[in-house]
């Protein structure tokens, strides 16, 4: 199936409410999981960078997990934003996690440099994948590491309406459309590892479930 391309962003308060809303347990653990497994030498401390950190849940679950690092979140979608900053505000972590508004590419990240870059589920939505990579580079120096964790797209729109049955039967339409929509817009991990030879990175690619893709390794 060739990629159809969706909105990059999520900024309907109803889109960005049924995401915040919705079970993400399972992937985002798994997320997080990985991104542990794949990063085995990351320092006890120093400030990440999360791309595309929607309403904030991995941002928030790496802070809990890594207590004496900084993050900070980086979207958009200021509907997505919103319900991150009420979350983020529960969390007690305030002091140790920013949600900022900013959407790619940035002229100026709200630092020179990051000591370890992640993104989840950001690269579906864009419509020129280089604006990631390129990010990565600005943000990161020689030997930052790297932890991108993404849809996979499906083999035809056949599969992808399985998938959305098989993991969000119980969820809204709206939600249910969405995942839809991010399987037919998704790359698949050769397209992934050709846009990493033009960036120059030399990161790794894996598929890891029927529907994930992740990315890691230094710059």
């Amino acid at each position: 199936m060739d990629r159809i391309p969706e909105p990059e962003l999520m900024d309907e308060d109803e889109q960005a409410r049924a995401y915040a809303e919705a079970d993400f347990e399972e992937p985002h653990a798994h997320c997080l999981d990985l991104l542990i497994e794949s990063t085995s030498e990351l320092p006890d401390e120093g400030v990440a960078i999360d791309l595309g950190c929607g309403p904030g849940d991995i941002t928030l679950r790496f802070a809990s997990t890594f207590p004496r690092w900084h993050v900070d979140g980086i979207d958009g979608a200021a509907a997505m934003l919103h319900y991150g900053q009420q979350d983020l505000m529960r969390s007690g972590l305030s002091d140790r996690v920013r949600l900022i508004r900013g959407y790619l590419p940035l002229e100026q990240l709200p630092r020179n440099s990051y000591d370890f870059i992640f993104s989840n589920s950001l690269l579906h939505h864009l419509a020129e994948p280089m604006v990631l990579w390129n990010t990565v580079k600005q943000a990161g120096a020689k030997g930052t590491p790297v932890f991108i964790m993404d849809l996979a797209r499906s083999e035809s729109q056949d599969e992808a309406k399985r998938l959305v049955e098989e993991y969000a039967a119980g969820e809204p339409t709206i939600l249910r459309t969405d995942f839809f929509h991010s399987l037919c817009a998704a790359y698949r991990p050769e397209e992934v590892q050709a846009q990493l030879r033009k960036a120059q990175l030399e990161l790794e690619v894996r598929q890891v479930t029927d529907r994930h893709l992740i990315v890691w390794g230094t710059i």
